[in-house]
This record gives C-alpha cells, structure tokens and sequence, in this order.
C-alpha cells in the first residue's frame, strides 16, 4: 500500500511538470527616476505594463500616482498606457497602483509572465509630469526556456536607466 501511494505521488508530479519554456519565470524592472533641480518639482506619475509583439496590453505590472490628494484626476496624462488599458481600469487597483515615488532607483516585479511561451515581449514604461514632460521607454523582454532575460534601455528626461531582470 506504501509503495503503491508513492508510485502515484511520483506519477502525479511527472504529468504535472511543464518542459521548459512552457511558463515564464518571474522577473523584475528597475527604474531609475532622475534627480531634477527645479523648485517647482513633482515626482512623476508613472505606468509599467507587458506587451505582445504586437503592442497589446497583456498586464499592468504598476500604476504610481497621487492616491491622497487628487485621485486618479491626472491618469490620463500618462496617454500612452491610458489608451492601451488605462482609461478601462478602475483605480486604485490592488497590486498595481501604489504613491508615486522620489528620485532614485525602484524595483518592481513584472506581474503577467506566468504562462507566456518563448519568445519576444516589451515592457513598457511611462512617466509624466505636472507642468513638465513625459516619456515612453520600451524594454525588449526575451524569454527563452523559461527564463527571462536581462535587458535594459536608457530614457533621456523623465526616465533614466529602465533594466529587465530574471527575479529568482
């Protein structure tokens, strides 16, 4: 009877296991925020969401944004994400919408990987704010066997260096 429990256990794992490349592994961006010297300085609104190959939506890692204060008044600034999912979203959104964040390097992890198949992605980020400019930078996110790939880009006024990760 021992044996016969453990011969089942082992064959229920076996037909449960994915082959590689089957279901993405985590990961993680990090965003670098750049330090700006101007009086009137408010830090960014910022949105980071996974894309198809072909520029679809696929999952919203992040939103940052005044929550206190003003709510989601200014949301559409960030247009970009806005059209893609934004304007369909109900905020705040458990998981995803959080304070908007000061100058810096910040972590975040890509939420949506779990069930992608090789292949190439983007992880597109975007920042905007009162009174001054917005930005869009796209990050390649390759996935082979499972497993993401690093990979970076760099932003030039709203965004400084944007970095993908495998997070393990």
């Amino acid at each position: 009877m021992r044996t016969t429990t453990l011969a089942t256990t082992t064959l229920t794992a076996a037909a449960f296991a994915l082959p590689a490349g089957v279901q993405a592994q985590s990961g993680a961006v990090t965003i670098e925020l750049p330090r700006v010297s101007d009086p009137n300085y408010r830090k960014p609104y910022l949105a980071a969401w996974l894309e198809d190959a072909n520029g679809k939506a696929l999952a919203v890692s992040a939103v940052l944004h005044d929550q206190s204060r003003i709510g989601s008044r200014w949301l559409s600034e960030l247009r970009t994400w806005w059209r893609k999912s934004g304007r369909d979203m109900t905020m705040p959104a458990d998981g995803i919408s959080a304070p908007t964040r000061p100058a810096g390097r910040h972590t975040i992890a890509i939420k949506g990987l779990g069930g992608l198949g090789d292949g190439t992605y983007s992880l597109v980020v975007e920042a905007a704010r009162e009174k001054a400019g917005r930005e869009v930078v796209k990050v390649p996110v390759v996935i082979r066997g499972g497993q993401v790939r690093a990979a970076s880009a760099q932003g030039h006024r709203e965004l400084g260096h944007v970095r993908v990760s495998p997070k393990g």
